[in-house]
């Protein structure tokens, strides 16, 4: 299958505002029903009944079907295309599975089982089914960048802008959060229940509104391209495994989301059990994290691009989390208020990395698009597979938390560390990662405006 395309200079030119605003528009539902995947799930469960350990094999389940799908949903973009369709496959699957998953046991009732390993199968069936239409609308939208344009720098904006509303997504879910937990008490089973299956359906109606505008407004973009209309042949996997930028790249990106999904699994967590916060602040900390990283995401878009700057920002990004997971190891539940101005530097360290790091995935492909969704596949892949392991090795654990409480004047319990050390830890070795790399400036655009 190949595309031949007029020798101008279409794939090159800075792009507009509103491509770049209808592409952003497109994970909107992924990112909603994630914020509220990494944000309550664990404490859903939890809530219900669940032992820690169970909860946390429902979330590892999840992951690993999402990991594994990226793989085999990037190589089928890479051969036959098809982005749109994916996106719309999998948009399909995340609207009619994520409600199961927050709306109860199903099965429990359908045959009057009360066992908890019953309970936990059935959670783990919904969040594999939920994560297998996740990763096939996640592979096939970051894909997509790296074929809409080739200029590098407008390449930053589509991953700018994707995050910008990657923050509207968490804050929308957060905004519906707080309504639904001040009009509905959680003080039974079927009351929690209830609780987050409106929560579920909310962010179901929101994201799917936008994904519509996404797949009016965003043509589907050419795969089989290259510069000046040449056709590309299919690159192996090989190309990428034999490229050190590869190795580097990918380190980075799992890192970055090993940061952002565990500390947001443990905040509310956090807030309410260490730091024995108001019910509200599991809605109001999350919130204003995504405030700050929705304003640094936009300002990004107006910045001139290169390799060089990446690694600076990127190492901007790690070295706040650092000094944010330091605070949030010694915080104390009388010195809670400082939670809310901790926020703020995670919300700007959060945007400054994820913008980053995603981005530099587009300086990998360069100007191989025929291999660009094997990148993200087997990216996600990687950031699948360490974050669910991550979360099920802390969440196991979660029971040693009152022992280590009495035995420490700061009480380092697993959420603690979750949302404390492991993040911190990992922007270190990210910092230590991004000086090694080596990006090449592909293009004289980068020294222009980033939008036009």
């Amino acid at each position: 299958m190949g595309t031949i395309v007029e020798a101008d200079n279409t794939y090159t030119k800075i792009l507009g505002r509103w491509p770049v605003f209808y592409y952003g528009m497109g994970h909107m539902l992924n990112d909603i029903t994630a914020a509220c995947w990494f944000t309550y799930l664990l404490l859903f469960l939890t809530d219900i009944g669940l032992s820690p350990r169970n909860a946390a094999v429902v979330m590892l389940s999840g992951q690993v079907a999402d990991g594994f799908v990226t793989i085999f949903v990037g190589e089928l973009i890479d051969r036959f295309g098809h982005f749109k369709i994916w996106h719309g496959a999998g948009s399909l699957l995340v609207a009619i599975s994520f409600s199961s998953v927050f709306g109860g046991c199903l099965p429990c009732k359908l045959f009057s089982s009360n066992s908890g390993t019953f309970e936990t199968l059935s959670y783990s069936m919904y969040a594999a089914i939920f994560n297998v239409g996740w990763a096939a609308t996640q592979v096939s939208h970051m894909s997509m960048v790296s074929c809409i344009t080739l200029n590098s720098t407008s390449r930053v904006a589509l991953a700018s802008c994707r995050n910008a509303f990657t923050m509207v997504a968490n804050l929308s879910l957060y905004a519906v959060a707080l309504i639904v937990f001040s009009v509905i008490n959680g003080k039974t089973h079927d009351d929690v229940e209830n609780q987050y299956r409106w929560i579920a359906y909310l962010s179901i109606f929101i994201g799917c509104c936008f994904v519509g505008v996404f797949h009016l407004a965003t043509k589907e973009p050419r795969l089989k391209v290259g510069v000046h209309g040449m056709v590309h042949a299919r690159i192996s996997w090989d190309y990428w495994f034999k490229r050190i930028l590869y190795y580097q790249v990918a380190l980075v990106y799992v890192l970055t989301r090993l940061v952002l999904n565990v500390s947001q699994a443990y905040l509310a967590f956090f807030v309410i059990n260490d730091l024995q916060m108001a019910q509200s602040a599991k809605a109001l900390v999350p919130a204003l994290i995504y405030i700050c990283s929705f304003v640094v995401s936009i300002a990004l878009q107006e910045i001139a691009w290169t390799g060089r700057m990446l690694k600076a920002y990127y190492s901007a990004g790690c070295i706040l989390w650092i000094f944010c997971g330091a605070v949030i190891l010694l915080l104390t539940t009388n010195m809670s208020y400082v939670m809310y101005i901790v926020s703020v530097f995670i919300g700007i360290a959060n945007a400054l990395m994820m913008v980053t790091g995603v981005s530099m995935q587009n300086f990998l492909i360069g100007e191989n698009l025929n291999g660009c969704a094997f990148v993200v596949g087997s990216l996600s892949f990687l950031d699948k597979i360490s974050c669910g392991l991550a979360l099920y090795v802390l969440q196991s654990n979660q029971n040693l938390s009152p022992q280590l409480q009495a035995t420490t004047q700061f009480p380092f319990s697993v959420t603690r560390i979750g949302l404390g050390l492991v993040p911190a830890f990992c922007a270190l070795v990210g910092v230590v990662v991004t000086c090694t790399m080596d990006f090449h400036n592909p293009s004289k655009s980068l020294t222009a405006p980033l939008l036009a």
